[in-house]
């Protein structure tokens, strides 16, 4: 079992940069691959990005992909999400999640563990 804490959100002006952490509990950190998803009001939570367990690999949605970087620290048991040139559209809670054992998925139903989410809100 994984639990996740996500830090970092805020208000920022379109245009800037936030970095997003995940800090997770544990020993078997290393076992996880690890997602980050966002929930905008009104709206289902939809994929981000994902990384595999080493790092070695990672996905990201079209709508992030070139703005946002995924990685992870294994020593730390972290997981991070930087994200570049935020736009209003980028504005939900954000939710880091984990996958036992397994590759990445792009959906919900496919992570085990999930954090509390954390807010992040772009004017423009």
């Amino acid at each position: 079992q994984v639990q996740l804490v996500e830090s970092g959100g805020g208000l920022v002006q379109a245009g800037a940069s936030l970095r997003l952490s995940c800090a997770a509990s544990g020993r078997t950190f290393r076992r996880y691959a690890m997602g980050w998803f966002r929930q905008a009001p009104g709206k289902e939570r939809e994929f981000v990005a994902a990384v595999t367990w080493s790092g070695g690999s990672k996905y990201y949605a079209d709508s992030v992909k070139g703005r946002f970087t995924i990685s992870r620290d294994n020593a730390k048991n972290a997981v991070n999400l930087q994200m570049n040139s935020l736009k209003p559209e980028d504005t939900a809670v954000y939710y880091c999640a984990a996958r036992y054992d397994s590759g990445t998925s792009y959906f919900v139903s496919g992570y085990d563990y999930w954090g509390q989410g954390t807010q992040v809100t772009v004017s423009s």
